[in-house]
């Protein structure tokens, strides 16, 4: 056997050839049983697209590098879930584009933040996080407090279905409109409610016009609670793959 070895080892072309065929067997190994199954992401009743106004907020946090400090990824692990909640679900993230999980944290992961807060103590920590977080060393986001500018609602959406989001022709027609009227206090919400179910709704900030602020708060605000988790049942996630 150690003169095989060495025979192998001491033979470029037989070293290469061996390390072909390990690359070879190893890449089927993977790569087969991906072919047996439908998809690769279990199916988890309650996930949705986002509503056009937690898109646009979306969209704030990205430019705003959010991401840089606050992953959304809850690992599952005892202190993981202890601290932030059930481990994350790679459904939860399946019509991200792209997905906010990662591996660095400076402030904590906000994968389960909808919720836990009021809109008003978002608002304040966005402002100024150190009203409501003193050790905090987040800088401040006062500018959020503009004008949304997101008349392209729609297009965004017909965009994002074009890579398999999917967002019906209804949802694109009435984008804008409930983007309006998801951040508007005694609007007409029968359709986004029925469009997208447990979208956050009203004013965020009590400024008349939709504001960058209220965008980014409805986003986190619905970041871990479309999955009911207290029915959710992996093992019949993984069978209805």
């Amino acid at each position: 056997m150690m003169n095989f070895h060495k025979k192998i080892e001491t033979n470029v072309v037989l070293l290469l050839l061996g390390i072909l065929a390990t690359i070879i067997v190893g890449g089927l190994v993977e790569i087969v049983p991906l072919f047996t199954i439908s998809s690769t992401i279990e199916k988890v009743e309650g996930v949705r697209p986002h509503s056009p106004l937690e898109l646009a907020g979306r969209n704030i946090y990205l430019r705003e590098g959010c991401y840089n400090c606050h992953s959304q990824m809850i690992r599952p692990f005892r202190d993981e879930v202890e601290r932030y909640g059930h481990y994350s679900l790679a459904a939860e993230s399946m019509y991200d584009h792209p997905f906010q999980w990662g591996s660095k944290r400076t402030g904590p992961d906000l994968a389960r933040v909808g919720g836990k807060y009021s809109n008003d103590w978002h608002v304040r920590h966005m402002n100024n996080p150190r009203d409501v977080v003193p050790e905090s060393i987040m800088p401040g986001y006062k500018h959020l407090n503009r004008p949304l500018k997101f008349a392209d609602a729609g297009a965004h959406l017909k965009t994002l279905s074009l890579v398999g989001v999917p967002y019906t022709a209804d949802m694109i027609t009435n984008a804008l409109a409930d983007l309006k009227a998801q951040a508007t206090p005694d609007a007409d919400v029968t359709g986004i409610s029925a469009r997208y179910p447990k979208a956050r709704l009203g004013d965020a900030d009590g400024k008349p016009e939709v504001t960058e602020m209220d965008a980014l708060v409805a986003y986190l605000q619905v970041l871990g609670t479309m999955v009911d988790f207290t029915s959710f049942d992996p093992v019949r996630a993984q069978a209805l793959r």
